[in-house]
């Protein structure tokens, strides 16, 4: 699918054509019929907009007529390209909306992420009310497997796209792919990404001298935060090969690789006692039926007075991810409720100390990344192609909508052992000074 001339490039096209049945891209001409609507088509469009709860929206057909759903006043207008293109979204919205847009048989007129909101809320009460028969193809698949093996599939089909790629719109100061910290609103996207990072840091109650594992350490920015600024040891477990070339060469270059060491391993093989655990952003790709493995790694890798951080996207409740996530952005993804993020600690026997909810800076945060991505758009399109891009935002603007309206959730958890009395009793050690630095230390 890819274009690219690199040979880094090469690497990474081969490995998504094989890995997937990743983003499609089916010719138009392949699918373009002639003839104005039928009338059971015309039906068939209002229908849908009436089992997806009658979103303010438009759906305008191949021929530029356009469907309502009664009582509707739309404020967007999804335009379907093609004939097939509206069979194939009635057979299941979930799936072919992403596939459609990215392949550029369906547009939309109007904010996109807003789009999406009034789309998520309008389809999330209508799901209450969903005919039985509809419920098997309107279906979100079942997250792929999280094993050893399958783990690092996985991954590697997200993480190991390029570094290059994800460069362009990630942070410049620690290439964090992660919730950002927006202490005050006007902080820039470098200032929010440390403020997270120190806001991590001042959780764990780190000091000088201690010793701390991280599980899944992405491009290693928060291992080198710590280390540099809180002046402990740790271990950085990853499985992306790609994201640990780029951790162990910035380690280096600052001067920090006798104080931190990555490892290219699954989290599950950590071994060795810690003074604190912590992981940002992995717990989504761990699977719940894996969360007791999980509950007993961090209880043998912590010591009697450690504490332990969880930072994961989370639902209200229960929820498969969407299908066209799950299928061509995310393999094996599953963000828990908080209940079931909770179990962990049940598992393990955890005191949990302290859960804050962090979901409107991440609606903030990935605001950032997609007017970088924006910016950045023939570069990306250079190395992959308009598929791609347009997958990749519809991914981004899809999660902004997301967050705003609720359907996702920012979780992060301090816990320890159920017999360590040596706890924060109080919060005055996260705000006692700002967390976020000046725009010129950046």
């Amino acid at each position: 699918m890819q274009k690219q001339a690199t040979s880094n490039g090469s690497k990474h096209a081969e490995q998504m054509d094989s890995s997937r049945d990743h983003i499609l891209s089916i010719p138009m001409s392949e699918h373009r019929l002639a003839g104005a609507p039928l009338m059971p088509e015309r039906w068939l469009a209002e229908k849908l907009l009436s089992l997806a709860g009658a979103p303010p929206l438009a759906l305008e057909l191949w021929d530029g007529e356009r469907i309502v759903a009664p009582d509707a006043r739309p404020d967007f207008v999804i335009k379907l390209k093609d004939r097939l293109a509206l069979y194939e979204l009635m057979g299941n919205p979930n799936l072919a909306f992403g596939d459609l847009y990215s392949a550029g048989r369906l547009d939309v007129q109007g904010d996109l992420p807003n789009l999406l909101g009034e789309i998520y809320m309008a389809t999330s009460k209508a799901e209450r009310d969903m005919p039985i028969w509809l419920k098997p193809l309107w279906r979100n698949h079942a997250p792929r497997s999280t094993s050893l093996n399958d783990a690092r599939n996985n991954i590697q089909h997200h993480y190991d796209l390029g570094n290059d790629f994800y460069k362009l719109w990630l942070d410049r100061a620690e290439m964090q792919y992660t919730c950002a910290y927006y202490e005050s609103p006007d902080l820039t996207l470098e200032q929010a990404q440390l403020a997270k990072l120190e806001h991590v840091c001042r959780k764990l109650q780190l000091k000088p001298g201690q010793t701390v594992v991280e599980a899944g350490c992405g491009w290693g920015g928060l291992a080198r935060y710590m280390a540099r600024h809180h002046g402990v040891k740790v271990r950085a477990f990853n499985i992306s090969k790609e994201q640990l070339s780029f951790a162990r060469e910035q380690a280096k270059l600052q001067g920090l690789s006798s104080r931190i060491e990555y490892v290219e391993d699954d989290y599950r093989n950590i071994r060795g006692q810690y003074d604190a655990f912590v992981s940002i952003g992995m717990l989504e790709h761990v699977g719940v039926e894996t969360y007791p493995e999980l509950a007993a790694v961090i209880k043998r890798s912590l010591k009697p007075n450690g504490l332990a951080l969880l930072h994961s996207i989370g639902r209200n409740q229960p929820s498969r991810v969407n299908a066209w996530i799950e299928k061509r952005i995310f393999p094996g993804s599953y963000p828990p409720s908080i209940t079931e993020m909770m179990s962990i600690c049940e598992a393990g026997d955890f005191s949990v100390l302290d859960v804050e909810n962090l979901r409107l800076h991440y609606a903030r945060t990935i605001e950032h990344w997609l007017e970088r991505f924006d910016e950045s758009e023939q570069t990306v399109l250079d190395m992959y192609d308009e598929a791609f891009v347009r997958a990749w935002r519809l991914y981004l603007a899809g999660s902004i909508a997301a967050f705003n309206v609720g359907s996702l959730q920012l979780f992060q958890a301090v816990f320890t052992h159920a017999e360590n009395n040596e706890v924060p009793r109080n919060r005055k050690h996260l705000y006692a000074t700002p967390a976020s630095p000046a725009e010129g230390d950046v």
